[in-house]
């Protein structure tokens, strides 16, 4: 099936790109989600005529997103206090939500979804450098220090 990008989708194209993908991929997540037009010749039309508007959105968006990267590079460690037992072994762990929270009360509006763990969450006392995916085109990294709750 072939689809019109309506904003940049990472690793299938830019916006404006006309591009073939399987129907189930695009029936179930690129048109409902607003990111993608099926590719009719009444639909590119639209497409060209609302081009510009969708171009202004999108570098707006890349703007917004460099503005909280350079808000994220500004932060100083931030401490995440989990509770941990005698030994110091966490109970539990420290998830992309505990991390988007914690950076949200820092200043710094984060989105669960926006926080890479690629080795899943954080299961150790430490300092870590978290990859914050802002934008397709833009990641920014946050100091992070996972330290024992105090009782």
């Amino acid at each position: 099936m072939e689809v019109i990008l309506l904003e940049e989708v990472q690793n299938l194209g830019k916006l404006g790109d006309c591009v073939a993908v399987k129907s189930g991929y695009a029936r179930n997540y690129l048109i409902p989600g607003g990111k993608a037009l099926v590719a009719t010749a009444e639909k590119r039309a639209e497409f060209e005529k609302r081009r510009s508007t969708l171009e202004a959105s999108a570098n707006e968006a890349l703007d917004g997103a460099r503005t909280r990267a350079e808000a994220l590079t500004a932060l100083e460690i931030i401490a995440i206090s989990a509770r941990t037992s005698a030994e110091g072994k966490l109970f539990g762990s420290v998830g992309a939500l505990d991390i988007a929270n914690a950076l949200s009360e820092a200043g710094v509006e984060v989105q669960k979804r926006e926080v890479r763990l690629p080795t899943g969450p954080l299961h150790e006392l430490g300092d870590y450098e978290i990859t914050i995916h802002l934008h397709p085109q833009l990641n920014s990294t946050a100091k992070i220090a996972v330290v024992a709750e105090e009782s």
